[in-house]
């Protein structure tokens, strides 16, 4: 196959996901206010797109409240910097179950299962250009956690999402969720050509292997949009990698801590390390407004 090296390549800033890193670094934002002045930074430091989550202030657990989600977005759009605003959908698909030989009753306090209507009422409320749609159920490290997200489901909030104008970033764990992004497209539950994340090295999704990325970029249509990632010290491996493959990168708190070995690191020098990375190999890191144009997004206030 030939080579086919992206040379406009944006980049997305994962600002601060859902995970339990809030406490392993200071520069994890948790409240309203610090996420958006995260992501801020980040777009001053060349981001195009910022994907953002909300945490309770306080602990800093993840949270699904809306009201949080409506602080980023106004804080965000009333920034001087323009930047795309990327808001997960992710939230609300978690079933913890027992243990092994006793799976039911499911572990409630840490079971957070919705339906899809609800899974997307931030989305309806904020409207950010984009939000994801991760399309599949998968094992997750945890022994007995499973990120869920049937058929059904996935369909229902593709239809919202369609509905509301806001453009579906397709989270791809592994080839099948690939497959079934194509079919939301056949079906005319999506619209395309799709845009899709294509998520490396998440236990136990598709490995951060080379052949196995290869097989993922090879599962993408050729008039699709993509990006992608790894975690940890693979996070900028991966911003190469993903140039040099065709596609767009991912970067941000959300995946990795570390500028570099024992050095904590913030959204922005994250996002200036693969800027870095993508101009040394002869390509161009583009700006908001040209990834409005090539996804044919609208920035709109919230409903």
């Amino acid at each position: 196959m030939p080579l086919a090296m992206n040379r406009d390549v944006f980049i997305t800033c994962a600002v601060t996901g859902s995970g339990g890193t809030q406490d392993r670094s200071p520069h994890v934002p948790r409240s309203p206010m610090e996420i958006a002045a995260s992501a801020i930074d980040a777009a001053k430091a060349g981001a195009a797109v910022v994907h953002c989550h909300v945490r309770d202030p306080q602990t800093g657990a993840p949270s699904r409240d809306p009201a949080l989600y409506r602080e980023v977005t106004e804080r965000i759009r009333d920034a001087e910097v323009d930047v795309v605003l990327n808001l997960t959908a992710g939230m609300g698909g978690d079933i913890v179950f027992g243990s092994a030989d006793a799976p039911f009753p499911l572990n409630e306090p840490a079971t957070d299962m919705i339906g899809a209507a609800e899974r997307v009422v931030h989305i309806a409320e904020c409207l950010p250009e984009i939000c994801t749609l991760d399309c599949g159920t998968m094992n997750f490290a945890e022994a007995d956690y499973v990120m869920t997200n049937t058929p059904g489901m996935l369909s229902a909030m593709g239809k919202a999402m369609t509905e509301l104008g806001v453009r579906p970033e397709i989270e791809a764990f592994d080839t099948g969720h690939l497959w079934f992004a194509k079919e939301l497209v056949r079906e005319g539950t999506l619209v395309g050509p799709a845009l899709v994340q294509l998520c490396m090295g998440v236990p136990w999704g598709a490995p951060n292997d080379l052949n196995t990325f290869m097989a993922m970029v090879n599962n993408v249509p050729d008039e699709w949009f993509w990006s992608a990632f790894s975690l940890g010290r693979d996070q900028m491996a991966y911003v190469a990698a993903a140039v040099l493959a065709g596609g767009n990168v991912r970067v941000g708190l959300e995946d990795n801590l570390f500028l570099e070995k024992g050095v904590l690191a913030t959204n922005a020098q994250l996002v200036e390390r693969a800027a870095g990375i993508i101009e040394r190999m002869g390509a161009r890191v583009i700006g908001p407004s040209a990834v409005r144009d090539m996804l044919a997004l609208t920035k709109r206030a919230p409903a």
